[in-house]
């Protein structure tokens, strides 16, 4: 079976943990409930290296005028001072072909901010670095702005620059990558650091 794609938006100066524990997830077959089902490309504004707040430079996959919707699983926005300074109106627009799709997209941080500008939260429960960062986006749904960590309503998932953790879990849930049992041992191992949760991890795998 065909690995189906989960497209992580990438842009010089992306804010690298916010997305990593996701990315990590995906690609680790250990432990999942159909190892092999995702793969992660990454997808750029334009063609060639781009380069990370860490300094960390990656050769874009594919481009986002060559992305596709019908053939996603997920787009996942990281954030970065870029979408403050309102760039990447491009990756908004491409957000909004893929809720139109019906295919989910996670943000995080500064990536929330873009999509509030985009009236993409207008109509849904979400969160972001703090209520009064969003508002000054000047978007519509303020009274929907959720204090949490992580927010998921139908297929938009929004996060806190400070929650890169609760975000993967949200993630993982939405793509059903792990069993229940697996998922909350995996939150409780990285939330807590305590080693039990790694054999609950192993238990709740199962054979």
């Amino acid at each position: 079976m065909e690995p189906q794609d989960v497209h992580v938006f990438v842009f010089d100066g992306l804010s690298d943990w916010e997305a990593a524990y996701a990315v990590a997830g995906i690609s680790d077959p250990q432990f999942q409930r159909q190892p092999g089902r995702y793969r992660v490309r990454t997808v750029a504004p334009r063609e060639g290296p781009v380069v990370t707040m860490g300094g960390i430079r990656i050769a874009p996959d594919l481009t986002l005028d060559a992305l596709r919707p019908a053939d996603s699983a997920m787009l996942i926005l990281p954030g970065g001072v870029a979408w403050e300074q309102g760039k990447h109106g491009e990756a908004v627009e491409m957000a909004r072909a893929f809720l139109k799709a019906g295919v989910p997209v996670a943000a995080i941080c500064g990536a929330t901010a873009g999509l509030a500008r985009g009236g993409l939260l207008d109509d849904r429960r979400h969160t972001s670095n703090a209520r009064d960062y969003l508002a000054a986006m000047k978007y519509s749904g303020a009274a929907l702005y959720e204090e949490a960590p992580a927010v998921t309503d139908r297929d938009v998932i929004t996060a806190s620059g400070l929650a890169p953790l609760e975000f993967a879990q949200h993630i993982f849930r939405r793509l059903d990558l792990y069993r229940p049992a697996v998922l909350d041992a995996w939150y409780q191992l990285f939330k807590t650091g305590r080693v039990e949760h790694f054999a609950a991890m192993i238990r709740a795998a199962g054979p």
